[in-house]
């Protein structure tokens, strides 16, 4: 709690620096200038030159450790000779030496500790001169405030203002781009200063208002803030639109500004502007006498004046009073270039204002002339200090305006007093010092908050004095204040003292201002290192008042000793109580008091004895004297450790309470052993190994510090538990009860200890509950010893005064039992919440009879709700108890899903009526269980409930045969069966089937590559036996998940013009393209579904392919009504599955019709990868008709099909049955003759494909006929010639199919005859006896057409005598038909 140098940003690339700047002059021999450092001048003392030679000696061994070039450029005092300024902001740092500068701004790197720290690194270098002879001579960053609503009060930008020898006084940016040049004066810029806003502190403080001073030999310019920061903003914007543009920077206006010729001083250094100030009514008569004689006559109102304190020779320092309104902004040559400019702006509109878009002659010329400078305005020094031997170096103003440091030749520091003109301190033995100043605001302590009036904070004023010759930095209080800190620093250093902050700041826009800027930084060139100086407030108060000093250093103290490790508890206690005692303040007490008791490292005993100490010491004091809260702490904490103490030492005694015999559960252990095998199934679904941290374990001891942190003491004394994060709740109720829940403890004592210290009953059931609820598995172990437990404390706790009220309202019910009930309704544990169910309804029984026999009948009512609840509560459990262990059942390993659902019965109502089936329908996806394997479970169901209305009358002997072969079958089964017997109206057949549907159906919307899933929610909706359900279901499937994915793809095939490849289906539709093969047929089959649902479908089926739609014709049936379970009525939430689709409306059948039509060409053209634009097989009417909402009636094709549209349709069905022919084709089969194998029902070798094509056809108005010959033709051509006689019977046109098969069988028997590789001599001669019309034919036939040349041949000549029977005698190529059979008999004689 003391001074400290605190580093916070470190200079890179220093060397770069000083190379850049003085990279024109060589090392200087540096032996004259330590000579003339180190000869003592007459004012320096004996003590001085100790100081010198020590620090030379600490350089001396500093150098022999170093490379001897660089402690010869880094020691050298460079700094010292360059021009130095430093933003508040510690953002920007400029350094400049005569024409040069480098600019170096902040950067964030990570170290090699990895911490992050502020560095500055070059970011600019250059020469700021553009007169030559002119060099740089002083020089300050201004921070510019955000205007953005964002980030007001916020530094936007800095400026750097540089003055120069020839006068001019120049603007940049952190880039060194020139904004704004001016000459206001042709004498060296001596200094310049910024005043910027400050909140006002005190109500009477005059506001002040912004300024930038210029200080030269004999004058000052000043310029106000606001108009400055405008043309700043103005010329900065200017400047970056003529980047952007590449044009030139147009010449800005001058500034407005005021200037003053200082007289009646010899010499003039330095100056500070104190700001507007306006005298007193006795000062202003005062200097009326003074000035004006006894005559004077005083005016009514004391004017308003401007401040200025010079300082330098004759007098020492100067005082300068400008009366405001005196004198008027100089802009004469504004006037001038307005006068010069008028003519050219009439008549030229791209000319600007102000010598703005001047041209560049004009520009030369303005160059080559000198600007005109206006004279200053006369001010006389009002007094000053006269001293002709001292010479003034430099003046510091302070923050609040009243006082400020001066710096002398002589090696003095002088403090003057500005209000009253005087010095009232002076320090000896500071030769060159540099000074700044720090304003420490106080702590936030009880002066804010006091009952009365709040107290202003206060503000110390500190002087911060860095001597250079003695290396030392010293603090110094102010006004008489002691030195109160005092740092060894480098001689060479450079001390940084802004006396401004941010420019452009108002009143509005500093309300809640945060802008964190450093007052005072000391530059270290030899380390690069930036260093603040930290001062605490407490440091400026008077001796009498630094007890809270102290007493801060006995806290740092006393935190210390808690934080060291391996401290023995009887020293820690010995320490930490004489540490406590001897502070003072009540404040620092009580803080140090709370920070003992949440150390962890304390022992109880240790606490407790250093509290009871501390609460002997404030009682034996004057109880005036006392701080009440101080007191109150320590009694309430006292009493707290008490309590733990008691309850940990009943935990550890050996005496246990053995529960009386005649606490036997007689109801309870019916109930226990009715639900005793769902129990034990629980606990093994429960009791699964899993990972857990040690330090989570609920049989971790509580700490001390954990039980106080809960706990608090009530003005009237009782104790109350703070509720703060569900783990602490729950390992405070382990603390307090396990171990009467185990039996490990004595039940009554610890009830007894509870309700003593104060604890509301309330709060010790919601314990007792929670830690219940929390150690299921434990309970579940040993369930009925632990039940017996629960029920004696339960009934201990209810009997405490406050629990059960006296009397409550007949029409109500008593809140102590609907506590229990809300937690068990509330908890996700299952089996604990029953048990805690059954106990708490017997003792709510027990209650409430034992009331009833001491009261009026008229209580009866209350007592019938009341347990009327418990009854209806304890149904629920038992149902929630059920369905939680089917929950449990782990999946098969690699199965899709998360975690296994937790349901509660808050969980269940709140989910609405369609809340279970939606929990039963995920863990159905979890299982990846079969629609047809759930179709089984359910019909088990109805087979059980049918046989038993059969058997109404079975013995018992039946029941455990029953029981016998239900544990032979499957658990799942079983399990299901169950919930589904205790849900029947909730998990019925057809909500089930919906809601797995629906689930099915949302899982493949997130992932879907995985096609089985659509593919699983159609075939569970096939099997909703309501078509009022399965009409409202396909509805929403198609809209919410189906239709947009469709559309993507038909635009995408329409676009590429052929099934589209994996990429494109990515990119358009969202999944890769077998996803969208199995996509398109379960679209398909879902459109089959809405037709075959909405009854029009009696006596037509298009489509017909799908087994289950042949017969599945549909009557008029009436809405099915959904109920729920009588317990589970007061579901609230969410409409229900059931109920949404039984809202939606009747389809379209055409348009439904039009859809399926589009997703079976799509569904083809994917599966055989063809050529296809869906789309453009439609006339415009069609589609428009497409993906427009299934209920709206739409204008449809109707009426002859453009021939054109009709023969594409044509040439894409055609093409589809060949790649069926294709990818039928089986070598084995085609070659024996023998029956060709059964076709499988799906995929591109799928039975159904030609009947689809045909069904298509009669669609899309293309004869069927073409399609069928054209099967017949490519069977054969395939060399399947049994399929092609199974489609031939179908063919209408005998004699155009005879002629196809006619080209057909000659080129097979071409192909035996002529273009065999085996070519027999047999063969040879019959081609020589054959006619010369066939012969010829035979020639001209080419087999490369055929897929399978090689066909046996019987096969050829059972299809020549099938071509015989279907050409008519008269038939043009009959005869040629009878040559082939001759031929091919006579080949087969050969053979």
């Amino acid at each position: 709690m003391s001074c400290s140098l605190l580093e916070f940003c470190r200079l890179q690339e220093l060397k770069t620096v000083r190379d850049y700047l003085f990279q024109n002059q060589k090392t200087e021999p540096v032996e004259e200038k330590n000579q003339t450092e180190n000869e003592l001048s007459w004012e320096a003392s004996d003590w001085e030159s100790a100081w010198d030679s020590g620090e030379n000696k600490e350089e001396g061994v500093t150098s022999a450790t170093t490379v001897e070039e660089e402690t010869t450029g880094q020691r050298e005092p460079w700094l010292q000779d360059c021009v130095v300024s430093l933003s508040p902001c510690s953002d920007l740092l400029v350094v400049a030496r005569q024409q040069k500068a480098v600019f170096l701004s902040a950067k964030w790197r990570t170290d090699d500790s990895g911490r992050e720290e502020m560095t500055l690194a070059v970011s600019w270098t250059g020469t700021l001169s553009t007169d030559e002879g002119e060099c740089v001579s002083s020089s300050i960053c201004i921070p510019l405030a955000s205007q953005k609503r964002s980030s007001t009060g916020r530094p936007d930008w800095t400026c750097v203002v540089v003055g120069f020898t020839s006068g001019y006084v120049r603007f940049y940016t952190e880039n060194g781009v020139l904004l704004l040049a001016q000459l206001l004066h042709e004498d060296p810029v001596l200094r310049l200063k910024c005043r910027t806003y400050e909140i006002p502190r005190h109500p009477g403080v005059t506001e002040q208002h912004e300024e930038l001073s210029i200080l030269y030999p004999a004058a000052l310019v000043t310029i106000d803030g606001f108009s400055l920061f405008q043309s700043l903003r103005a010329c900065r914007n200017q400047v970056a639109r003529a980047a952007a543009a590449g044009s030139d920077v147009i010449q800005p206006p001058p500034l407005a500004y005021k200037k003053w010729g200082l007289h009646d001083m010899d010499t003039i250094v330095d100056h500070c502007s104190v700001g507007i100030m306006t005298l007193c009514v006795f000062d202003q008569m005062k200097n009326a006498s003074i000035l004006g004689g006894f005559n004077a006559s005083v005016k009514g109102n004391p004017p308003a004046m401007s401040q200025y304190v010079t300082v330098g020779g004759g007098p020492y320092t100067g005082f300068y009073y400008a009366v405001e309104g005196s004198t008027q902004p100089l802009l004469s040559h504004v006037a001038m270039a307005v006068a010069s400019k008028l003519t050219s702006a009439l008549f030229s509109a791209a000319s600007g204002w102000l010598g703005w878009n001047k041209h560049k002659n004009e520009e030369e010329a303005v160059q080559k002339q000198k600007p005109k400078v206006e004279p200053a305005t006369p001010l006389t020094i009002r007094y000053g200090l006269p001293d002709s031997r001292r010479h003034g170096e430099s003046i510091c103003l302070s923050p609040c305006n009243t006082l400020a440091g001066v710096t002398d030749d002589f090696g003095r520091v002088t403090l003057l007093d500005l209000a009253r003109g005087i010095a009232i301190r002076m320090w000896k033995g500071y030769r060159d010092a540099q000074l700044g100043w720090l304003q420490v605001p106080e702590e936030r302590v009880d002066r804010e908050f006091s009952p009365s009036a709040p107290l202003p904070r206060r503000h110390a004023l500190f002087l911060v004095i860095y001597a250079p010759r003695r290396g030392i930095l010293e603090v110094w209080g102010m006004q008489q204040g002691p030195r109160v800190g005092a740092f060894t620093v480098g001689k060479h250093c450079r001390l940084l003292y802004a006396g401004y902050r941010l420019m452009g700041v108002n009143s509005v826009t500093s309300k809640g201002w945060q802008l964190h800027t450093q007052q005072v930084c000391l530059l270290d060139p030899i380390t690069g290192v930036l260093r603040t100086v930290n001062i605490p407030f407490h440091l400026a108060l008077s001796d009498k008042k630094s007890e809270r000093a102290k007493d801060l250093h006995l806290l740092k103290r006393l935190t210390t000793l808690l934080r060291s490790r391996g401290v023995e508890p009887d020293i820690l206690e010995s320490e930490a109580k004489s540490v406590l005692l001897d502070i003072k303040h009540p404040a620092i007490k009580k803080q140090a008091l709370e920070s003992l008791l949440s150390n962890k490292n304390a022992p109880v005993s240790c606490l407790t004895n250093i509290t009871c100490a501390l609460h002997d010491t404030l009682k034996q004091q004057d109880p005036e004297a006392v701080d009440i809260e101080l007191l109150q702490l320590c009694s309430s904490q006292l009493k707290l450790l008490q309590l733990y103490a008691d309850i940990q030492h009943l935990h550890s005694a050996a005496d246990i309470e053995t529960c009386s015999k005649n606490d036997s559960l007689e109801g309870i252990e019916d109930e226990l052993s009715r639900v005793g095998p769902t129990l034990q199934r629980y606990a093994q679904l429960t009791s699964r190994p899993s990972v857990s941290f040690a330090q989570d374990s609920p049989d971790s001891p509580l700490p001390v510090q954990a039980f106080l942190s809960q706990m608090e003491c009530t003005e009237v004394g009782e104790l109350r538990v703070i509720r703060a994060s569900e783990t602490e709740w729950n390992q405070l109720g382990n603390f307090m009860f396990w171990g009467c829940l185990c039996g490990k403890s004595p039940l009554h004592k610890v009830c007894d200890t509870l309700q003593q210290a104060g604890i509301i009953p309330q709060q010790l059931l919601s314990l007792l509950l929670s830690v219940w609820m929390q150690r299921e598995k434990e309970v579940l172990q040993k369930p009925e010893e632990t039940v017996r437990n629960l029920h004696t404390l339960l009934i201990a706790l209810s009997n405490m005064p406050g629990a059960v009220e006296e009397s409550w309202d007949s029409q109500s019910i008593s809140p102590w039992w609907q506590q229990v009930r809300c937690t068990c309704i509330q908890s996700h544990n299952a089996a604990a919440a029953l048990l805690a169910a059954f106990v708490a309804h017997r003792a709510a029984k027990a209650s409430i009879t034992s009331r009833a026999d001491s009261k009026l009948q008229s209580e009866w009512e209350a007592v019938s709700l009341d347990l009327e609840q418990w009854s209806v509560c304890v149904r629920q459990l038992e149902d929630v108890l059920v369905l939680q262990t089917l929950l449990l059942v782990p999946p098969p390993q690699g199965a899709a899903g998360g975690a296994a659902a937790q349901s509660s019965i808050k969980t269940l109502l709140e989910g609405g009526t369609g809340g279970i089936a939606d929990s039963v329908s995920k863990w159905v996806f979890r299982h990846n269980l079969a629609p047809e394997r759930l179709k089984e479970i359910l019909q088990k169901i109805k087979d059980k409930e049918a046989d038993e209305k059969l058997e109404q009358k079975a013995g018992e002997e039946g029941k455990e045969q029953d029981e016998k072969s239900q544990e032979d079958t499957d658990t799942i089964a079983e399990l299901l069966v169950a919930v589904c017997q205790r849900f029947p109206h909730s998990l019925s057949p057809d909500l089930l089937f919906a809601h797995c549907c629906w689930e099915y159906v949302v899982q493949w919307n997130k992932d879907s590559e995985e096609g089985r899933y659509l593919w699983c929610a159609v075939e569970h909706l096939k099997l909703v036996s309501s078509p009022h359900i399965q009409l409202g279901i396909s509805a929403m499937m198609w809209s919410t998940f189906i239709v947009k994915r469709l559309s993507a793809a038909a635009y995408l095939m329409e676009k590429v013009g052929k099934a589209p490849k994996d990429r494109l289906c990515r990119r358009d539709i969202g999944m890769g393209d077998k996803a969208v093969t199995s996509f398109l047929g379960c679209c398909v089959r879902l459109l089959q579904i809405l037709m075959e649902v909405t009854g029009v479908l009696k006596n037509q089926s298009p489509l017909s392919f799908i087994d289950y739609y042949a017969d599945s014709a549909v009557e008029e049936v009436s809405a099915p009504e959904l109920s729920v379970e009588e317990v589970w009525c007061g579901a609230e939430g969410p409409a229900s599955l059931a109920e949404l689709a039984l809202e939606q409306k009747g389809v379209h059948y055409p348009l439904v019709q039009h859809h399926c039509l589009l997703a079976s060409l799509q569904h083809a053209a994917m599966t055989f990868s063809l050529k296809l634009k869906p789309l453009s097989l439609f006339d415009s009417k069609g589609k428009n008709a497409f993906f427009r909402d299934l209920t709206t009636i739409q204008l449809m094709p109707s009426g002859d099909m453009d021939p054109g549209l009709v023969s594409i349709r044509q040439e894409f069905l055609l093409r589809v049955l060949t790649s069926w022919v294709q990818a039928i084709d089986d070598p084995s089969s085609s070659a024996s003759g023998t029956r060709p194998p059964p076709l499988p029902s799906s995929g591109p070798k799928a039975d159904w494909w030609p009947s689809l094509c045909l069904e298509l056809g009669s669609l899309l108005q293309v004869n069927p006929d073409i399609l069928r010959r054209h099967l017949v033709c490519e069977l054969y051509n395939q060399g399947l010639d049994l399929r092609a006689e199974e489609v031939m019977l179908e063919v209408e046109d005998k004699d155009v199919l005879g002629s196809q098969l006619l080209v057909l069988t000659g080129q097979r028997l071409s192909y035996s005859l002529l273009h065999s590789q085996s070519q027999t001599q047999g063969a040879m001669e019959l081609l020589a006896r054959l006619p010369p019309t066939l012969c010829t034919w035979l020639k001209a036939m080419d087999p490369s057409e055929l897929r399978c040349p090689l066909v046996p041949l019987p096969q050829t000549s059972r299809l020549v005598g099938r071509l015989i029977e279907i050409l008519p005698e008269n038939h043009a190529q009959y005869s040629l038909g009878l040559h082939l059979l001759e031929a091919v008999e006579a080949l087969t004689t050969e053979d």
